[in-house]
């Protein structure tokens, strides 16, 4: 039932093929305690290919170019989507029914563009800056994102009663997530903080200040979480912890 579990995070929030199970009551019950597993995945790919590129001398762009994309490479830009149509929502400045409809939009508009846009380029212009040991602390964020990520998943009110977020809160067994998601975000924690201590300890305040900005977005200006919020929380959570290490890096030159 665990392997299922797994076979299910990783088909449902990657693109690393999978062989096919079906989907129940008892393999959904702990898919989302291995959605974090997934940031292993990057995380790895990251350190192995930032420090071989550092060691090959490739030139900033390059660098900075490929790394952004990795993670969009592996995951297929699911939570990349849930960002831009979470964009698209709360810059229509419409009410709570207006906004779920936008998230719905399968259409991407002017304003998701944008802000896919801009969030590109801030992404290229911090990995420009990203030191070789900071590749090693920075691994570590893609499980972090997804653990509170997944947490929110069980927690959060849902906005409505159907889609992903729906499916995998009515099929999860919430306690024994949450416990476990917890449990990931101490450890998570602790090895952040002894790879590196002032970093860590800004990575894991700028992670919760992140978290408390989505919880009181979702409930303000949606009611509560949906799939494409999750998404828009992770990829958000994922460029601010790249800027704190690189911002704090270069503050305690590691």
């Amino acid at each position: 039932m665990l392997l299922q579990s797994i076979i299910i995070a990783f088909s449902m929030y990657s693109k690393i093929p999978m062989p096919r199970v079906d989907w129940n009551k008892k393999n959904m019950k702990y898919a989302l305690c291995f959605f974090p597993f997934v940031g292993i995945v990057i995380g790895a790919v990251i350190y192995v290919v930032g420090n071989l590129a550092k060691q090959m001398g490739w030139n900033p762009l390059l660098f900075s170019a490929v790394m952004s994309v990795i993670p969009v490479v592996i995951t297929g830009g699911i939570h990349l989507d849930g960002m831009l149509d979470t964009i698209d929502a709360l810059s229509s400045y419409s009410d709570k029914e207006k906004r779920l409809e936008i998230l719905k939009d399968p259409h991407a508009g002017a304003f998701a563009i944008i802000g896919g846009i801009v969030y590109f380029v801030i992404s290229l212009g911090l990995w420009s800056e990203m030191s070789e040991k900071g590749l090693g602390i920075l691994s570590v964020t893609y499980l972090l994102s997804r653990t509170l990520s997944g947490f929110s998943v069980v927690t959060f009110p849902l906005s409505k009663n159907s889609g992903l977020a729906a499916a995998f809160q009515e099929g999860a067994h919430k306690r024994n997530v949450r416990i476990v998601m917890i449990l990931y975000f101490i450890i998570e924690g602790v090895f952040l903080v002894w790879m590196q201590p002032m970093i860590g300890l800004f990575c894991l305040g700028s992670a919760l200040l992140c978290f408390g900005y989505y919880y009181y977005m979702c409930k303000k200006h949606f009611g509560g979480v949906t799939g494409d919020l999750a998404g828009y929380f992770l990829q958000v959570c994922e460029l601010v912890l790249l800027a704190v290490i690189v911002i704090v890096g270069k503050i305690i030159l590691i």
